[in-house]
Formats: structure tokens, C-alpha cells, sequence
């Protein structure tokens, strides 16, 4: 089995994540789960020898059920958080970089399959959210940037070490 691309580094954690940007009628599909009171991009953490196109690829077809192709990278995010995820990350302070991908999305397409949590122990469910939804979501970009998506590939940088 293949190690996840996360690195322990001085008592913080480095990821590198892929997400998957799949729009649909105006909205665009996240990911989320009982334990947490936010949702997230459809994806996950690279696994060591894959590159991200194939990672985002495979972490699509394992959440969703479904496989999509992708049509272009849209953003690179960097992002310094603490780790919510308890005995995995709770408290420790993780550098993120994600690579976020706009895959082509069919007609018919709906999410099909269940996943787990990275940990595992929390199953996640699939939602379609418009950018005026008021729940919480990650990255917070997406409520703007894909109002009007363009084919530049854009660069955010997050840090929650200066709130």
C-alpha cells in the first residue's frame, strides 16, 4: 500500500493534497462528515510515486464512484492550519500545499460512492453547494473564484497562524 504525502517536520506536519473542482448547475460539490462542522473539496493527500493529475483522478473515483477526467489545474493553495483530526493531527500546526483540479463533468453526473475520513473512523457524504450556501467551507476561495472560472491558474496563500 502507498504512504500518504504527509511528512512530520519538527513537531508540524507537511501535506501535499489534491482537490477535485466539480461544477454542476451553478454549484459545485463538496465533501463532509459528522464529525466536523465544515465541508471540504472532493480529494485527498497525494500518495508517494503518484503524480497529482493521478491522484485527483483516483481520490474522485473513491469518494464520488464515479471517474472523471480532468480538464485543467485551476489553483495551487498553499495553507498553514492546526490539525483538527483527533490522534492523527489535533492541535499540530500543517503546512498544506494543494493543487486543485476543474475535471469535466458529464450531465448525468452524481456521486454514487461513500468514503471514510483520512483516519478512517468518520464516513463522509457528498453535497452540491451553491456560493451563497452559509455553511462553513474549505477552501474558502471557491465561494468567489468559481463564480467566473477562468483558464489562468491562480495562487492563494492561507494562514492561520496570523489570526
Amino acid at each position: 500500500m502507498a504512504q500518504n504525502m504527509t511528512v512530520d517536520c519538527g513537531g508540524g506536519l507537511i501535506n501535499i493534497r489534491v482537490g477535485a473542482i466539480i461544477l454542476k448547475g451553478g454549484r459545485f460539490l463538496m465533501a463532509g462528515n459528522e464529525r466536523d462542522d465544515y465541508l471540504y473539496s472532493v480529494g485527498g493527500r497525494l500518495q508517494f510515486g503518484e503524480t497529482a493529475a493521478e491522484a485527483v483522478v483516483r481520490e474522485v473515483e473513491e469518494e464520488t464512484g464515479r471517474r472523471l477526467e480532468i480538464d485543467r489545474l485551476g489553483f495551487v493553495h498553499e495553507n498553514y492550519f492546526y490539525g483538527d483530526v483527533p490522534g492523527v493531527n489535533d492541535g499540530k500546526l500543517v503546512y498544506e500545499v494543494s493543487f486543485y483540479f476543474y475535471m469535466k463533468v458529464p450531465e448525468d453526473f452524481e456521486p454514487v460512492g461513500e468514503s471514510a475520513t483520512d483516519d478512517g473512523n468518520v464516513r463522509e457524504t457528498m453535497c452540491w453547494v451553491s456560493p451563497d450556501d452559509p455553511r462553513m467551507i474549505y477552501p474558502a476561495f471557491y465561494r468567489t473564484e468559481l463564480l467566473h472560472p477562468t483558464d489562468a491558474v491562480k495562487h492563494f496563500v492561507t494562514d492561520e497562524r496570523e489570526q
